[in-house]
């Protein structure tokens, strides 16, 4: 029962993160250009840093190499495929042409919470300190997605307040994706050590295919030093989690 409890309040915090966007409705979009980047470079640090210094590790004591690698390029081509399927990307700038239809965005976003919400309970039925990393690497990614995902729906007609409302509903997915977890491992408890190089895949794919080019795109020196000194923060941010547990 204490594992629920953590379980449904890790998830609800992330599902919170969609609004993170209320703080950016009254900054110009040149202001929120620039912070942007720092919050993806930021995010994808966390991602990398959660799938090499967390998840695998903590995978590897359950798995053999060769089958956790095998998952964790699965996941990564379960993860390419889904998006050229649902023609949904992660985008964290307003105008962004493959966000064209906003219920495939809400759609595509239910489906990625949800599974979210999966490697959220697998984490902390395999420990508190896991689950409490990959809450965080999650939180850090989810807090420029929703940004990004607000300015979706406004380019496709949303008004602000319905916008924030629709974005929040999408979000509680991350719920049910937890709660799904915590009672679909009494039944088959042998799924989790499987997850975790599943997450462990997803977060490299998202970093590496989402949200690493973005950060390459800037062509400004002196902000690319900054967005590279944040990446490096969000993996040492991850490192000083594990060294604290420990």
């Amino acid at each position: 029962m204490a594992n629920l409890i953590w379980i449904t309040a890790a998830c609800f915090a992330i599902s919170l993160c969609v609004w993170a966007a209320l703080l950016f409705l009254y900054f110009k979009k040149e202001t929120l250009d620039k912070l942007t980047i720092f919050l993806v470079s930021l995010s994808a640090g966390a991602l990398m840093g959660g799938a090499f210094l967390h998840l695998l590790p903590e995978a590897s004591e359950e798995l053999d190499a060769n089958p956790m690698y095998f998952i964790v390029l699965a996941a990564f081509v379960f993860f390419f495929f889904m998006e050229k399927l649902l023609f949904w990307r992660h985008c964290h700038k307003e105008n962004c042409s493959i966000h064209s239809f906003g219920y495939m965005n809400l759609f595509g976003d239910s489906l990625h919470n949800f599974i979210d919400g999966l490697v959220i309970s697998a984490a902390f039925l395999t420990g508190p300190e896991l689950g409490i990393a990959t809450t965080f690497a999650i939180a850090l990614h989810e807090i420029p997605q929703e940004i990004g995902d607000f300015g979706v729906l406004i380019h496709a007609g949303y008004h602000k307040t319905k916008a924030l409302a629709v974005n929040y509903a999408v979000a509680l997915m991350v719920v049910l994706g937890g709660i799904a977890g915590y009672f679909l491992s009494f039944a088959v408890r042998e799924i989790i050590p499987y997850l975790l190089p599943f997450a462990a895949g997803g977060f490299i794919y998202i970093a590496a295919s989402d949200l690493m080019p973005e950060i390459r795109k800037d062509a400004d020196l002196k902000r690319s030093i900054g967005s590279f000194a944040v990446f490096i923060s969000g993996i040492a941010l991850m490192l000083a989690i594990k060294l604290i547990n420990h």
